[in-house]
C-alpha cells in the first residue's frame, strides 16, 4: 500500500457538491492499494500514520503524532498512486488493485486507524472527489508498506 500524507490545518472532501468528509487539524491521507497488498500492509500504514511525529510540540520541534495532538485523518482512496508513467504519455494503472479487493483493504485500513482512537473521515470510494485542504508547513510525505 502507498500513502501520500499531508499535515493540514483543515480539509474537506466533496462528492457531487455534498461535503462527505471534513476535518480540522490532522492529516490528509491519500491511500493506494496494489494487487499484492494484505491486511499486514494496511496495519503497517495505519500504525505509521497514527504515530509518525510530524506535528510540532511546545518547543516547535516535530515530536508529536496526530494521535498526540488529538488530530483527525481525512482518508481518500487514490488508485492513481499506482500509476506507471515510465512509457508514453498516458499513465498505466495496471498495478492498482481491482475495486472490490481495494475497497475491502481501504475500509480495513480506516477501521485500524479508528481502533487507535483517531477520528477518521473519508471520501466516497471510487467516486470523483474534490479535496480541499490547507497544507500546514507544508509537510508532505510518501509512505509505502513495501519499504519496511
Amino acid at each position: 500500500m502507498r500513502a501520500v500524507i499531508q499535515r493540514v490545518s483543515q480539509a474537506q472532501v466533496t462528492v457531487e457538491e455534498q461535503v462527505v468528509g471534513k476535518i480540522g487539524s490532522g492529516i490528509v491521507a491519500l491511500i493506494g492499494v496494489t494487487h499484492e497488498d494484505t491486511e499486514q500492509d494496511a496495519d503497517y500504514l495505519a500504525d505509521k500514520i497514527a504515530h509518525l511525529r510530524i506535528f510540532e510540540d511546545d518547543a516547535e520541534k516535530m515530536n508529536d503524532s496526530v494521535k498526540d495532538i488529538n488530530g483527525q485523518v481525512l482518508s481518500i482512496s487514490q488508485f492513481t498512486l499506482y500509476g506507471d508513467t515510465r512509457k508514453g504519455r498516458r499513465p498505466n494503472f495496471m498495478a492498482a488493485a481491482k475495486p472490490d479487493p481495494a475497497k475491502k483493504l481501504y475500509d480495513y485500513f480506516n477501521k485500524k486507524l479508528m481502533e487507535k482512537g483517531i477520528v477518521v473521515e473519508t471520501g466516497t470510494f471510487g467516486a470523483m472527489m474534490d479535496v480541499q485542504l490547507t497544507n500546514d508547513g507544508p509537510v508532505t510525505l510518501l509512505l509505502d508498506s513495501r519499504d519496511t
